[in-house]
């Protein structure tokens, strides 16, 4: 007998002697890891929130008497007032995943459970970067037009012989800057989200495996 039989043999013996995990073990595991996923996913909006309530508490300027200007500000208002609202609703709905897998009593329920959370988190990215993107529109617009600076070279391009290729060059700037905006958002929203995402695609995977 070859060395490579020996080796076969011995390590057959060394399977048997092994504990076996059976289905109820590991369908425990998975569910303990996809729990712990989700209540990550509930934290990590949370600290979401609470940031942006931060960053809207920072100093800002002295607000303008313009009426278009106030105009803009009452909308870039009911925007960060929607923004909060869109925040709160998810997280609601993060808890509630959370809480549903904790209490699910089955392979083919929790499967279900967790495309319901990857599907919550995707439409969550997909609003906050929408709103992102709005709010960079209504921030560009309120300081190209009511900014004492951007009104002198508002100016300077009147003067000069094609105001409109000017004009049609900004918006160009404006529109690269704003997808420049999605895109770092959507990195980090990926890199954020993305991790724990990947990681409840391989407990469904697991569990797929379990009800074949």
């Amino acid at each position: 007998m070859d060395e490579l039989e020996l080796l076969k043999k011995d390590w057959q013996k060394k399977s048997d002697q092994l504990p076996k995990l059976s289905y109820d073990e590991i369908y425990r595991m998975i569910l303990k890891k996809s729990s712990s996923i989700v209540k990550w996913i509930f934290y990590i909006s949370i600290a979401e929130f609470l940031f942006w309530i931060l960053i809207g508490q920072l100093p800002l300027e002295e607000s303008k008497t313009d009426k278009n200007f106030l105009y803009t500000e009452t909308l870039a208002w009911v925007l960060e007032g929607i923004t909060y609202a869109v925040m709160l609703f998810f997280m609601v709905k993060f808890y509630l995943n959370y809480k549903q897998i904790n209490n699910t009593d089955s392979a083919k329920a929790l499967m279900q459970k967790i495309l319901k959370t990857r599907k919550t988190v995707v439409n969550y990215v997909w609003a906050s970067m929408s709103i992102a993107i709005l709010s960079g529109i209504i921030i560009s617009l309120e300081m190209f037009f009511y900014e004492p600076e951007f009104k002198s070279i508002q100016e300077n391009i009147a003067a000069r012989d094609n105001p409109i290729l000017i004009y049609v060059l900004m918006a160009v700037l404006i529109v690269v800057c704003l997808i420049l905006l999605g895109g770092a958002l959507w990195l980090f929203y990926r890199l954020i989200y993305g991790i724990l995402l990947k990681r409840l695609l391989i407990n469904y995977k697991e569990l797929k495996k379990l009800e074949v």
